[in-house]
């Protein structure tokens, strides 16, 4: 994988930044899939593999969660006063 050079230059957007923004909507994104997967498991019967996906739900979730409170710090630590 090449690094890329951008670092807000183009996007307005540093990488840390970015980053972030990344994670956190990609943890959104997996709770929503986990939920569809969760249900197919349940409805084959399998209960163990439910309960596994489920705590890899949880565990996006607490994730995504994580990602906001740090997004919002951030964002109003560069608020313009």
């Amino acid at each position: 994988m090449t690094a890329n050079p951008e670092t807000g230059h183009v996007t307005g957007t540093p990488d840390k930044d970015y980053n972030v923004i990344w994670y956190t909507e990609q943890c959104l994104s997996n709770a929503l899939r986990l939920e569809q997967y969760v249900a197919d498991a349940e409805q084959s019967g399998d209960q163990e593999l439910a309960d596994f996906l489920r705590k890899a739900q949880d565990a996006s979730r607490r994730g995504a969660e994580h990602g906001k409170r740090l997004i919002a710090t951030r964002l109003t630590q560069s608020a313009p006063a």
